[in-house]
């Protein structure tokens, strides 16, 4: 089987993960798979707590408030591993389109 970052879509910075807050329950599992850094667990910002809603909310209590976020999103390669490892199906990848 061939090794998932050497079938990287790349380049870097061309895909971005995108993380639903409402299902994150910062396991890191998405951090410790990473080979190019892009994800780190935090404080869930404000803006992000306030459109998770009620039931988010207390999800996110029971974590300690604490949530993925792509703190490097232009390292970014489209691997998916985080997608993969992902025990909350909480992580998505979107690739940017390239320009012409």
């Amino acid at each position: 089987m061939a090794d998932p970052v050497e079938n990287c879509p790349g380049p870097r910075g061309a895909w971005t993960p995108v993380i639903n807050h409402r299902r994150c329950d910062a396991t890191r599992a998405c951090v410790e798979v990473c080979p190019y850094d892009v994800l780190g667990v935090q404080r869930i910002g404000r803006a992000d707590w306030a459109e998770i809603g009620p039931i988010g909310r207390l999800r996110s209590r029971v974590h300690g408030r604490r949530t993925a976020y792509a703190v490097t999103p232009d390292a970014c390669q489209g691997c998916g591993l985080c997608v993969a490892v992902c025990p909350e199906h909480a992580i998505t990848l979107r690739e940017f389109p390239h320009p012409v």
